[in-house]
């Protein structure tokens, strides 16, 4: 597997009004099986476009994945070993950046697949290490992707594994 690294540095301000949306990506988020079932997933507590402006500018760093034949029937653990390294890079800036925050590529897999307390309205195992993905706070990956990084992303359709992922993530400082 080959991955390239693309970032990009956006002002929060130009970001809200160039990827955020938060009425269109609740409503995507409505149709996932994450939906109020993972912390790190809507609905919040919380009105997403004020936490968006807690802070100035949004660092945004896309991973693309691009798999050999031979290694597309095992896409999901190598992404999973890719959002490990990028959450890992992500935690390093926040302790370089004070008062940032990350954005997670995807949704909170810490405790485990469908091992999140929000089920039983107990409050996050771990709180320090949770973080909202880009999507979930309404923002645009799909745009954000192609129009800030210059990768345009590629689904899985009728079976067919593509040529490659893309994991965005970012941090907030």
């Amino acid at each position: 597997m080959k991955i390239e690294t693309f970032e990009k540095t956006i002002k929060v301000e130009e970001f809200i009004e160039g990827y955020v949306n938060v009425e269109e990506f609740l409503e995507c988020c409505k149709v996932c099986e994450n939906y109020e079932q993972v912390w790190s997933c809507p609905t919040y507590d919380f009105d997403p476009v004020d936490y968006w402006k807690r802070f100035e500018n949004l660092y945004v760093v896309g991973k693309k994945m691009i798999l050999e034949e031979e290694e597309k029937e095992n896409w999901e653990t190598l992404m999973a070993e890719v959002k490990a390294d990028l959450t890992d890079h992500l935690y390093a800036l926040e302790k370089q950046y004070p008062q940032s925050r990350s954005l997670s590529a995807g949704n909170c897999k810490i405790c485990g697949e469908g091992n999140c307390t929000r089920k039983t309205g107990e409050p996050c195992r771990y709180p320090e290490k949770m973080r909202y993905s880009i999507e979930s706070l309404g923002g645009n990956v799909g745009l954000t992707a192609s129009k800030l990084l210059g990768i345009n992303l590629q689904w899985i359709e009728a079976g067919q594994i593509p040529d490659y992922f893309v994991l965005v993530g970012g941090l907030l400082y």
